[in-house]
Formats: structure tokens, sequence, C-alpha cells
């Protein structure tokens, strides 16, 4: 039951933290609550009965007493709670107080069984309530009672922060911690324990990210590049990086040139360049990775741009070739010119073998490839700059693999992410790697007219989103084209979305009637997927209903409407990207929203911003950091308390990476500290935590 809820293990148990408390000191009474309340009561059930309502849906009746007064709960779409709470069960209920026909009510509470509880052990005292579920079969109550078991038989932890730092950090014991975050004698206790393991959690990671930048610069064989910031500024005419800057049909940003020239300045030093490029969408992240990998070339050494997706790498080779120009050529890594090649699971047979000998004798300057890359038949000449796009798509090891493959030192690694990430978790998420932001979009950009119509959903007799398909229809006709995304493939019993299968067919035959619709979705074969795609940009289908298998890389300048439907289902960075699909070219573009509930905070933050680092801010703020933090490597797992959305939090961000950056400049593989040694080494697979500690 237990290894359900992800717990495995005593440390696993322990850092199961209460989600919140109840105060039975003041113990709340049915008779106190007033309508409007936001209260847990405990209270014991009295009835609960099952029925369907008019609409189908399942509704579950509950009245519950204690020694105040009764009060009425009821919980729709979840028959199972009938069985749950039995007549003389004993639960806590949390949330709104509602008046129902002149009574008071609470709808879908959070509940938590306190099953098998003896009198008196929750009275005049603290409740922790753990993350309890029904479906597995612990309560709350049992959760708490293997805690507390674990608590009294370990007795004092071991504390690997040393005596000094808890000290000057005003920071409690660890064993102290423990026992107060989860046995609390009074509220004021909480937070002083929750601050100490809140910082525990963000020093380990940070002592991660030290160890592993520390490590990759001892271990590093740096290329040292023939670039100087005054080709980026057109001091320098007549090197390949300078005649590609001067040959582009438009001026570099502001922010496009101060991240040329870090990168550059990365390039000639002593270390491999190790850094994190990101921008919004549009903001111009190729043209700087594709000088990057030009600098490589005119030192005489080759460039790899790796992106996780065929459609993805078929998309940047175009735009590579489209950006060179004349200077794309036979000269490989010498001459005036350079040689660009695809490398996919597509290319086969002697084509391969072509890239494969180029890659080998240097005839091939640039390589654009997916996974492909990896492989160990692929072997380089002289690899001296690696740019990986869409970074999140590739582990740690898959980065060191391609940097592997650098045959006269270690490629420099540029890294790109069309996602903006917030100040706060970048630290944690990429805290090895040395961060560059594009936070300012190339002129002539024009801006995306977003539009939420809420309430437009699955299975509604009038379907809506009348203004949306009227808008498509008047772009086609005037000869630009139209994205339609469904967040299913096919229809679903358990979800209801609308899928691209039924859209297509639908549509085809309701609301776009007489345009040329085509559909893509991931389970079509690839060789369908580019096919459907080549005629959508040579306009032979005018609008494409697809998944978001078109999120990333898909490059149409003629298209400026994309409709999202069941907008709800799809989280702020994924529609922010999606949006991005259009607003390509010159003409002025729309993005509907359809569906999702008045008050949808998602969908009305991103209907009223088109800033992606301003949309990562509100995602933090909304969702917290669990899905931003899906972007970190294997292992580095553990933030159970600490969020990057709390200022306090936040501060102590900073102190860890400090009190990090101190203990490893003195003690590079703690040596002489043993203890975090170890703590450091549960975040990590068993071969990074080999490489962090053998230098």
């Amino acid at each position: 039951m237990l290894a359900e809820l992800g717990v495995e293990t005593v440390l696993d148990l322990l850092t199961t933290y209460p989600r919140r408390y109840i105060d039975r000191t003041r113990q709340a009474d049915v008779s106190d609550l007033r309508v409007g309340d936001e209260a847990a009561v405990l209270a014991t059930i009295q009835s609960a009965h099952g029925r369907r309502a008019r609409t189908g849906r399942a509704v579950v009746d509950v009245v519950v007493r204690d020694s105040t007064g009764r009060l009425k709960i009821v919980f729709f779409n979840q028959p199972w709670r009938a069985k749950q709470l039995e007549p003389g069960t004993e639960a806590i209920f949390f949330g709104k107080v509602t008046e129902y026909r002149g009574g008071r009510q609470m709808a879908n509470p959070v509940v938590d069984v306190v099953a098998g509880v003896t009198p008196g052990r929750r009275t005049l005292r603290i409740l922790p309530v753990y993350p309890a579920s029904a479906k597995v079969g612990l309560t709350s109550w049992e959760i708490g009672s293997f805690v507390e078991e674990a608590l009294d038989r370990a007795g004092e932890f071991a504390d690997p922060l040393p005596e000094e730092w808890r000290a000057s950090l005003d920071l409690w014991s660890r064993s102290e911690a423990f026992g107060a975050i989860h046995l609390p004698e009074s509220m004021a206790v909480v937070e002083p324990a929750r601050r100490r393991l809140v910082f525990d959690e963000l020093f380990r990671l940070q002592l991660a990210l030290v160890l592993r930048r520390r490590a990759f610069e001892v271990n590093a064989r740096a290329l040292r590049h023939h670039v100087s910031p005054r080709e980026v500024t057109g001091g320098v005419p007549d090197t390949l990086v300078a005649r590609f800057l001067g040959g582009l049909p438009y001026e570099l940003t502001t922010a496009q040139r101060r991240a040329l020239a870090v990168i550059v300045a990365d390039m000639a030093g002593p270390f491999p360049m190790h850094r994190l490029l990101q921008g919004d969408v549009g903001s111009g992240k190729t043209v700087v990775a594709l000088a990057a990998l030009l600098a490589a070339v005119q030192s005489g050494h080759q460039g790899a741009l790796m992106v996780p997706t065929e459609v993805l790498a078929e998309q940047h080779i175009s735009a590579v070739r489209a950006l060179l120009g004349d200077l794309e050529g036979p000269g490989g890594m010498f001459g005036p010119s350079v040689r660009v090649e695809l490398l996919t699971s597509k290319v086969k047979g002697k084509a391969r073998q072509a890239v494969l000998d180029g890659l080998a004798s240097g005839d091939i300057g640039i390589v654009v490839g997916t996974h492909a890359l990896l492989t160990e038949e692929v072997a380089f000449h002289s690899l001296g700059c690696v740019v990986i796009d869409e970074q999140h798509r590739f582990g740690v090891e898959q980065r060191a693999t391609l940097r592997g493959k650098g045959a006269d030192g270690d490629p420099d690694l540029l890294v790109m992410t069309a996602t903006p990430i917030p100040r706060t978790a970048a630290m944690v998420i990429f805290g090895d790697l040395d961060l560059t932001t594009l936070d300012e979009l190339p002129p002539g950009r024009v801006p995306i007219t977003t539009v939420w119509l809420p309430g437009v959903g699955v299975g509604d007799e009038h379907h809506g989103g009348d203004e949306a398909w009227d808008r498509v229809r008047t772009e086609v006709q005037m000869g630009h084209r139209a994205f339609v995304v469904c967040p299913l493939v096919g229809e679903s019993p358990r979800v209801e979305a609308r899928s691209a299968t039924q859209e297509y067919e639908r549509l085809a035959a309701g609301e776009l009637q007489g345009l040329r619709v085509g559909l893509m979705h991931g389970q079509m074969p690839p060789a369908a997927r580019e096919e459907v795609m080549e005629r959508f940009r040579a306009g032979e289908v005018e609008v494409l209903v697809a998944t978001t298998v078109i999120e990333v890389g898909v490059d149409v300048p003629e298209a400026t409407v994309m409709v999202v439907e069941s907008a709800d289902r799809f989280g702020i960075a994924q529609l922010h990207q999606l949006r991005g699909r259009v607003g390509r070219g010159a003409s002025a573009s729309w993005c509907y929203l359809l569906g999702g509930e008045e008050g949808n905070e998602r969908l009305a933050a991103v209907a009223g911003s088109t800033d992606g680092f301003a949309l990562a801010e509100a995602d933090l703020r909304l969702r917290g950091e669990g899905t931003l933090l899906g972007a970190r490597q294997k292992g580095q797992s553990d933030m159970r308390l600490a969020s990057l959305s709390d200022e306090a939090d936040i501060e102590l961000l900073g102190e860890a990476k400090r009190v990090a950056e101190v203990i490893v400049a003195s003690d590079p593989t703690l040596v002489a500290h043993a203890d975090l040694a170890e703590e450091v080494k549960l975040l990590l697979s068993e071969d990074e935590g080999e490489y962090l500690f053998k230098s």
C-alpha cells in the first residue's frame, strides 16, 4: 500500500510530510461553521447514500455529526465515497461551507478517514494530515502512526551540515526539524522545522550541481576556438562567422548580440563552453546557435545540432540552409564554405554511409540530427561544438555521449530551450550551466491576438466556437493556413476532450466544409506525417487538424490561425508553445482557446499575455515547481517541501548555493564531509556519482 504512494524506504516515509494540520487544541465544531468559511471538522458519519442526478452524474449525499450539530456533505462524480464513508466512521472534512436550500453543506471536500484511533489520542494535540489515498486503502492516521514509529526507532539523526553553518543560518538541527514537522507541540514550531528541511532539499541539489560543474571543468579537455568578439560586431569582415552575420537580411537584436558575445568569449576561453540559451518563441535562437557552430567550423572543427524529433531535424536543416545561403557548399571544415547534412534514422543505405564517411573525414562541417547522432557508428573527425535544441527531451547521459565524441578535446556545449524558465527554477534545474537569455523579439514580429472562448466543450448541444471557425475561413480565403489542435488522437471513454480524428471528420463535413482539411498525429507513420506537413506547407492542405505533434519546430509562415480545442487540457507552457506555431510571417495572427470554465487562471493567463517569461512565472505560481522540475535530470527529485514561488524559500536557495560553493571549494570531493557525500549520491545515478567523486 505504501509503495502505491511512492513510499518504499524509511526515508521515503519520513519525507512524506503533512499537507496540513488540524489544531485539536482549539477544536472546530460543526455549530461554529458559517457560510463562506473554509474549515476542517472532525465528525462521525450518520448516513451516506449514492444516487444519479438527472444529468446522469453520480452523487453521494452524506450527513455527518459531532457533539455540537449536523452538516450535509455532497460528493459529485465520486461514487466510491458511499462505500468509504460508512455510518459510524470518523473522518476529517476540509472544504468551503456553502448554503443549499436554507442549510449548510460542503461540496466535494477533502476527506481524511481517521480510523482505529484510541480515544483521547486526537484531542489536545496538533493532528498532522497526510496525503492518504482511499483507492490504496491507507488513511492519514495510519501513515501518521507509521511515521511516529519510524521517528521513535530512529532516535537522533546524523546532521551533515556543519554546526558553524547551522548557527550562521539560524537553522535547527535535523532531529529537531523531523520531530517538529511530524509531531508539533504547537503550530509555532512548524515553520522553523520546515525551514531546516527545505534548506536540506535545496542544499543537496546545489551540492550536486556545484560538484557536476567542478567535475566538468576538472576533467575537460578544452578546444580553444579562433573566434573574436569583433566578428559579432562586424569588425572582422572575412571570417565565416562575420560573413554569415553580415549576410543576414536583418539586423540582430541587442539580446542576440549580447548572447553571441558571451558565447564567442566562452569558445575562445580555456574551458569548454557549458551554456544554456533560453529564449521565447521567435526570439532568434537558431541564428545564435548557427553562429556558434560556424565558429567551430572556421577553427578547423565540426558542429553538431541535435534535436528530439525527425520533423524538427528536417525543419532545422531547412532553416540552416536558408540562413547560410551562398555559404553552404562542399568546404566541410576547410575552405570558405561549409557542407551541411542531415542524419536521422530515416537516412539509410548509401546516403547514410555517405554522411558517416563525411563526418569521419571532416568533409561535413555541420550535421543536424536526432538521437541517431549518439550511435556508435557516428565518428567525427574533430567535433568542436554541440548544440542541443529542446534540451529537456535529453538526459545528462545523452548530452555526455555526444560531447564524448570529440576526438581532439571536449567540444563546446550549447543547450537551448524555447520554454522560458523562471530564474529560481533555472538555479535548481540548470545550476551547472551558464545561463544566457534572449529577452526580446526581432523587429517586425506581429503580435498574436489570443481569444479565449470559455464554455465551448464536448457534448454541448451548441458546439460553439463560431468566432474561431469564421476566422479560419476568412484567413484561408486570403491564402493563409490554420492549425486546429486537439489533446487526443482518438476518442477516449475516460477523458472528456476533443480527439483529432473525430474533429477532422466533423470539421471537414461541418464548419469547415469546402476547405482542404488534413490530419496529423503521433500514431501515424513518420512518412505519412511528413507527407501531410509538406502538403500543408505547399498549401494543398489549408487546415491541419493535429495533436501536439506540431508543438515544437513546425515553421509555416503562411499559418495565421491556431484553434486549440479542449484548451483546459493543456498547461500554460504547452499552450504558449502551440501558439508560437502562428505569427511567424508578416501577417496578423490569431490564437483561439476553446473550452474551460470561466475563472480558469491558466487560460486567462495565456489569453492575457504573449510574454513567455511572464507566463513561466504564472505557471510556477499556479502549479508549483513540480511540472517545471520535470526537466531536471535523473535522481534530482527530492523537493518535497521547497517551493520556488515562496520568497523565503528563494532566499534559502541563494544561501544553499553559497554554502555549497564554499564547501566544495575547500573540499572538492567531500572527503571531509562523508555524510554530505552520501546524501548527494542518493540524488544521482550510479554512473554520475562515480564521475563526480572520482577526481
